[in-house]
């Protein structure tokens, strides 16, 4: 019974191995491609040029002008009134009234500087809400220029929300 499991085998009948060009023939895929405008990996697959670079410099922090109170004075209630209609959107109340908009500046250029926070380090809308604050400040009619500052100080707490925030929130 066990002997028949064990007893060697006769060697299957071996097929010859395609060559190359009936390989192609069968299978257009399997043809060798020559790529001669793709550049090609070192045989170790490191690039160690890009090790041994110095890191980029970091983008330079966005410069206003010196602060002009009258271009600000004239600018900032159109500013709020599209920062307004930035949400975050975990919280159904807009960003200005939520407390997150710190400082709102305007140059003699009308370029116009946001200093604002998130409600948390780990705000997991830390890119979009900045990034739709500038495209909302940059798209009003008069301002050539918007640029949006994430601060941490002071920490954004409760207390910063307007009153009828609060209250839409059930925060009393």
């Amino acid at each position: 019974m066990f002997s028949s499991l064990f007893k060697k085998s006769e060697p299957a009948a071996t097929t010859p191995e395609p060559t190359p060009t009936s390989a192609a023939a069968d299978n257009p895929l399997a043809a060798p491609v020559d790529t001669p405008d793709v550049p090609q990996a070192p045989s170790h697959g490191l690039d160690v040029g890009a090790l041994l670079e110095p890191p980029a410099a970091p983008a330079a922090a966005a410069q206003i002008g010196p602060r002009d109170e009258a271009r600000t004075t004239e600018l900032t209630p159109k500013v709020i009134e599209a920062i307004s209609t930035v949400f975050d959107p975990e919280i159904p109340v807009n960003i200005y009234e939520l407390g997150l908009i710190y400082k709102i500046e305007a140059d003699a250029d009308s370029r116009v500087k946001v200093e604002m926070t998130l409600t948390s380090p780990a705000c997991p809308s830390a890119q979009q809400l900045p990034s739709e604050v500038r495209y909302k400040v940059k798209a009003l009619e008069g301002v050539s220029d918007a640029f949006v500052e994430v601060v941490w100080e002071p920490a954004w707490t409760k207390d910063l929300m307007s009153e009828d925030a609060k209250i839409g929130l059930g925060m009393f």
